[in-house]
Order: C-alpha cells, then structure tokens, then sequence
C-alpha cells in the first residue's frame, strides 16, 4: 500500500503518471508497505497468460527476491524510476522516504534494486549512471544501505499512516533499529540471481 497522502498525477508525455505527495512527508517516513491485496506471479503462471495481460504485468510488476513478480493492487504500481530517488526500499517487505517529499512532489524509486529483467536509459539527471541493469543491486547494495541507516532513526519521530497494516514482528524489529539496538539488514537481501537453472520459489 502506497502512502496515504499521495496521489496519482500526469507527470508528462514521456513519462506518464506518477504519485506525488498531497501533504509533506518528512524524511524517515515508511512511503510504501507490501501487503495482502498485493499479488505475487510464478514466471510460469504469466507464461500461460494472454498478451495483454504479459504485457500489463512486465510494465506494473517488480521482481522479489524469489524471482517473483509482484504486482501491486493501488497506485504504488505507478512510482517512477529516478537516479535521484527520494523512496528506498528495505529488507523489510516496506520504503522509507530517504529525505523530506514536499507537497506536489513526486514520489521516486530507484528501479534498480526492483530487479528488473533487462536493462533500460533513464532520463538525464545529471547523474553518472544512464542505465539501470538488473544486477545494479549487488553494485549500489552498500551505498543505498548508507542513506537507509541515516534514516531509520527517525522512522518513530515521524507519523507512520501504514504502520496499522504492518506486522508486530517488522515494527519491532525497526523500532530496534531505529534505537540503535540492531544493525538493519541488507537491502541486497531483496536480490534474486536470474540464473537459467534456477527455479524460482512457490508464491
């Protein structure tokens, strides 16, 4: 579920629709959480699907850790790439805003780590990196994990509208980390080596 002070905007011709923020969403605050409405997709089932229906999962889903394809059921479906990103994911099924989202704002992630199944060009922002790959994972792990530890601290100074649909275990777990009582996991733990030989896990 996307945040709840968002909604779905044209952005422009070339991109099409994003989220932007309807009120100010201060850094530190949890912008996004998996959960039951969203749907997971084995690579076999979307193989015995019509085209039109491939052809909406390949642009609405994002791949998990089992080689899965999620597909949100609201309007995170629609959150831009940016090389800039101001969301970052977790290795906890949940994103955190990683600087202040003004209002009118668009809400970004980093495709990046969504392990993507081929590579694409992003738009010029300035940015060393053109193209996002699907392995950027396992190269940008260290330094996404880096802006992840300096907000977490702030993640229960803030008001948290989606904490009443997460689970009592992942809160816990970051509010020690938050507390500086326990070093937060790896984002690279969302990554999944697509290997030929490897099958990817039962939804």
């Amino acid at each position: 579920m996307i945040h709840l002070k968002t909604e779905l905007k044209f952005i422009s011709p070339e991109i099409g629709y994003g989220v932007v923020a309807t009120e100010r969403i201060p850094a530190g605050t949890i912008t996004w959480v998996l959960d039951r409405l969203d749907r997971e997709f084995r690579p076999r089932d979307i193989q015995d699907l019509d085209p039109v229906y491939r052809d909406i999962l390949e642009t609405y889903t994002f791949r998990n850790n089992k080689g899965n394809f999620v597909l949100c059921w609201d309007n995170a479906r629609f959150v831009n790439h940016s090389f800039r990103s101001n969301c970052l994911t977790t290795a906890y099924d949940c994103e955190i805003a990683i600087r202040d989202i003004e209002v009118g704002e668009e809400l970004t992630d980093d495709y990046g780590y969504l392990n993507i199944t081929r590579p694409f060009r992003g738009k010029n922002e300035g940015t060393r990196r053109k193209i996002v790959y699907p392995d950027d994972l396992k190269k940008y792990f260290a330094q996404w994990d880096k802006q992840l530890a300096a907000v977490y601290p702030l993640m229960f100074k803030v008001d948290q509208p989606l904490r009443a649909i997460m689970l009592p275990q992942v809160i816990e777990k970051l509010q020690r980390i938050a507390a500086g009582e326990l070093m937060a996991e790896s984002i690279l733990l969302n990554y999944f080596e697509d290997l030929s030989s490897a099958e990817p896990e039962e939804a």
